[in-house]
């Protein structure tokens, strides 16, 4: 249960990056700071859902794809965060081609770092602690 709040806080933190990044590097991004909050929470809430949809879709149907898994997650993520009045708009072909690259990796290696090299750790810590103490 900690590890996935953890994962939940991780990925609106890097989801807030991300869309700030991509606001500031595209030109054909709308994003309003009321906007924001709302594009944050969508956006957050789709890939939480379609991350593991969109995998066992690939892995059922076509298992050569599952390496762009996230990709797709994030580009539909995208997608329906657009649909949120205010929200995040998205303009023109190379900008749908670009945001969704940008985003996911950003939230794709912001992810592996925070969750891999320091969440994993301390919670490997501290079940060892547990053990120990138990032991003792």
């Amino acid at each position: 249960m900690i590890r996935f709040l953890c994962h939940i806080l991780i990925q609106l933190v890097l989801g807030a990056i991300a869309l700030i990044v991509i606001h500031v590097a595209l030109p054909d991004v709308g994003l309003s700071l009321s906007g924001f909050f709302i594009a944050l929470g969508v956006f957050t809430l789709a890939h939480a859902v379609l991350g593991p949809f969109v995998l066992s879709v690939a892995q059922r149907y076509a298992a050569s794809l599952a390496g762009g898994v996230g990709l797709v997650a994030t580009c539909l993520s995208l997608w329906i965060a657009t649909w949120a009045p205010g929200g995040l708009k998205l303009h023109g072909l190379p900008t749908w081609l670009l945001a969704p690259v940008i985003v996911w990796l950003i939230t794709a290696l912001g992810g592996w770092i925070f969750m891999g090299l320091i969440i994993d750790r301390r919670l490997m810590r501290r079940k060892a602690y547990k053990l120990a103490r138990s032991i003792a």
